[in-house]
């Protein structure tokens, strides 16, 4: 399933698994001036090509590893002969077969391996300029594209909500924090993100600054309830009022645990 919308100069192509005529789970890319940032799932490669077909590609950045943002590598380079680069982190793991979930199975599938290329400081397109800005923190290898005169970010999975209440368990909330920061030193006053769970944030500002704030008080929250001799357990019932519905779903892989157990590490 393909849905397009479009912002400024901007292309973005909402992806999705479809099962019963219904999305599993959107995922975005985006296309500015032949450049594509993402790839999608394994199970969207064929319809995400043939809509590139008229496109005139002429690069591809994978923000990061996973298998949602990695799975049309392997068609599009086929049939566009176009590079595809990645933080040099992040290589290894595109080459590679990922262990996956049962959910994660079903919902992206296993991406094909493929050879990529790492990542320049700056992507240049005929009309733009992206900065390449390493944001770790969803994982190691990961990174943002600022497009700094027009006040744009594609920010990969960096951000999805101001509130988090669950996170895989590699997922380090210091450098998620250290990552944002980074993007608001780099932005000016203008800063839209463009993010890969599909939403555009025109005010990515405030949406960064907020959450930011949002995991400082929660990590202070939880360290003074280390202080006062609270499980991890207990403090997942005391601060989000009991364990996160994803659990359940991603046969423990988002946790709200784990995101309580990655605020008692923050710095």
């Amino acid at each position: 399933m393909l849905e397009l919308h479009e912002f400024e100069q901007v292309t973005q192509i909402r992806l999705s698994r479809e099962l019963d005529n219904k999305a599993l789970y959107w995922v975005a890319a985006y296309l500015v001036d032949g450049l594509l940032i993402d790839t999608g799932c394994l199970y969207t490669s064929k319809e995400l090509t043939s809509y590139l077909s008229t496109k005139n590609i002429r690069k591809v950045i994978n923000t990061h590893f996973h298998e949602d943002h990695i799975g049309g590598n392997k068609d599009i380079m086929a049939e566009f002969g176009v590079e595809i680069y990645a933080y040099p982190d992040s290589i290894p793991f595109i080459a590679g077969r990922p262990v996956l979930y049962p959910y994660q199975e079903i919902v992206w599938g296993y991406p094909e391996p493929t050879d990529v290329k790492p990542i320049p400081d700056i992507i240049t397109t005929d009309k733009y300029s992206f900065r390449v800005i390493e944001t770790p923190g969803h994982c190691v290898g990961h990174v943002a594209l600022m497009e700094l005169s027009k006040g744009w970010c594609f920010s990969g999975d960096i951000f999805a909500r101001e509130d988090i209440k669950c996170i895989r368990p590699e997922e380090n909330i210091s450098d998620l924090i250290s990552s944002m920061r980074r993007i608001l030193s780099l932005a000016g006053d203008r800063l839209v993100l463009f993010t890969s769970v599909g939403k555009i944030v025109e005010d990515g500002r405030k949406a960064l600054s907020v959450c930011i704030d949002y995991l400082i008080g929660k990590a202070d929250r939880v360290k003074k309830m280390a202080r006062d001799n609270h499980s991890v357990d207990e403090m997942v019932n005391m601060v989000f009022g009991g364990e996160h519905s994803f659990y359940q779903l991603t046969g423990g892989q988002y946790s709200s645990k784990n995101l309580i157990r990655s605020l008692l590490d923050t710095k």
